[in-house]
């Protein structure tokens, strides 16, 4: 017999309840200070590139550029990171089942390894201290923590969307193709709260909207909607957590490496020191 995929006491008749959910997500944008931050990057040439930008920059600000986009996606790691910490204590108050417990898991270590990549190539976090639209109710009621993380994982999905086109624009095609993963992954993690809202058909998009009409819209979104407003007992700080023994897999980008007869493209460890990223 096969497992079920309902994994939790959450009812489909709820499923209801999250209708429109992402309706009016719209960015996710911090505001000031993005640009100035530093991120040690080595600009990887590659000819061609920069014209397709709808700006061309100098090298120095498509490195700013760049610094930007990624302290953005370190920032929405965090608050991944924070979001999924709290779930994972509150499983019981949340009626989890063991199951969904270990998805919960794999999906926290998967934003905890997302964002120690991204400070590997300088990317900081604009935030370490985060609020919920709902507070702590979030965690002790399963409809309201369903709502949040179809909201947040959907904005996520987008933003990285927004990331990989302007990445390629700015001449660096191999972040671009990371935060395709990032994306893909970030979809994954919505499915999961799909399955646990026994939500159907699990699998309900062909193509993710495209919420952000591009990365700097990002952050207003999270501030608009509730998520960075810390105050008295809706404040919820960032602690790392251990990425072992959560059975998660490609816990690194792979690197795309040509085969010698230039016919071939075959998935690599990436090598360690690469010139343009660092693993």
């Amino acid at each position: 017999m096969k497992p079920s995929l309902k994994t939790s006491t959450y009812s489909p008749s709820r499923r209801s309840a999250l209708k429109g959910t992402i309706v009016g997500v719209t960015g996710l944008a911090f505001a000031g200070g993005v640009a100035g931050a530093g991120v040690l990057l080595t600009e990887q040439q590659n000819k061609g590139a920069h014209a397709a930008a709808p700006n061309p920059a100098t090298p120095a600000a498509t490195k700013q550029a760049i610094g930007a986009i990624l302290n953005i996606a370190a920032t929405a790691e965090t608050l991944a990171v924070v979001f999924y910490s709290q779930v994972l204590s509150h499983a019981d108050n949340l009626g989890l089942k063991p199951a969904t417990r270990v998805n919960i898991k794999a999906t926290l270590v998967e934003e905890q390894l997302h964002l120690q990549f991204l400070n590997k190539q300088g990317a900081k976090s604009m935030a370490r201290t985060f609020s919920f639209p709902n507070g702590r109710d979030t965690f002790k009621n399963l409809e309201l923590f369903l709502k949040t993380q179809q909201l947040l994982e959907s904005a996520f999905v987008a933003a990285y969307l927004a990331a990989v086109k302007e990445l390629a624009q700015l001449g660096r095609p191999d972040l671009a193709q990371i935060a395709a993963q990032l994306a893909a992954v970030e979809a994954e993690h919505r499915v999961v709260g799909r399955v646990i809202g026994a939500m159907l058909p699990i699998d309900n998009e062909a193509f993710p909207p495209l919420l952000l009409k591009n990365v700097a819209a990002a952050p207003a979104f999270l501030k608009g909607a509730g998520f960075l407003t810390p105050h008295k007992d809706n404040s919820f700080d960032f602690h790392a957590v251990s990425t072992v023994g959560a059975g998660v897999t490609m816990t690194m980008p792979a690197a795309m490496v040509q085969a010698s007869t230039n016919t071939t493209i075959t998935t690599a460890t990436p090598v360690a020191g690469a010139p343009h990223l660092k693993f």
